[in-house]
């Protein structure tokens, strides 16, 4: 059993990300925020909320290893090769796009000794939560599907579209994923979260460089 009085071991570029003790479940559990991503090879589950936005589960069954992103907006007149990961505030403004998040997660776990060969994927979300975002969630969708296709990624399962916001719960080393869609829940917050971001990365540059190993 994990010790809540222990904090869990994970990389340091993502001291960044709210890390807290589910008593319930009896596990740590890092908490990202749209724009951001996480992997662990440690027994910790990573969650998020998503909206209009996309969530990648990837990971590396053999290896023990795995990660999420959480992304809206795909298309940049930035190619993926003129983005940095490297400093925190780096990765959150490159990870803004659906590209860089899923080429960030990948080159992460492939840094951290992942086969890209063994990587199997789950996506969610591309919610129509309110009527202006609609085209946002529909381009999400499409980016990701196309992008793994183009990758020759593996992917597992989809649960993508409708119109309710969906708690996600990955777990990094197993792939296993639990979703709850959140039928009964007020979408201000979620909403308002994406609005602000979806400001942020319409404002924001990237520079830097990274490549898909």
């Amino acid at each position: 059993m994990a010790d809540p009085t222990m904090p869990p071991s994970h990389y340091h570029e993502f001291d960044h990300v709210n890390h807290y003790w589910d008593k319930q479940k009896q596990k740590h559990i890092a908490k990202i925020l749209p724009g951001e991503f996480y992997l662990s090879r440690s027994d910790i589950l990573i969650a998020t909320t998503l909206g209009s936005c996309v969530s990648a589960c990837i990971w590396d069954e053999q290896m023990k290893i795995g990660g999420m992103n959480h992304f809206m907006l795909p298309n940049t007149d930035k190619e993926a090769d003129n983005v940095l990961w490297g400093s925190q505030h780096k990765i959150s403004t490159a990870t803004r796009y659906g590209n860089f998040a899923m080429e960030h997660l990948i080159n992460g776990l492939l840094k951290y000794g992942a086969n890209k060969t063994n990587l199997k994927v789950k996506v969610f979300g591309g919610a129509k939560v309110v009527g202006y975002m609609t085209d946002v969630g529909e381009r999400n969708i499409n980016f990701v599907q196309h992008y793994l296709k183009t990758e020759k990624l593996v992917v597992v399962s989809e649960d993508l579209g409708d119109f309710y916001p969906r708690k996600l719960l990955f777990d990094p080393l197993s792939g296993k994923v639990l979703m709850k869609k959140l039928r009964n829940l007020h979408n201000n917050t979620i909403v308002a979260r994406e609005q602000s971001y979806q400001s942020a990365i319409a404002s924001s540059k990237i520079d830097g460089d990274v490549e898909l190993f």
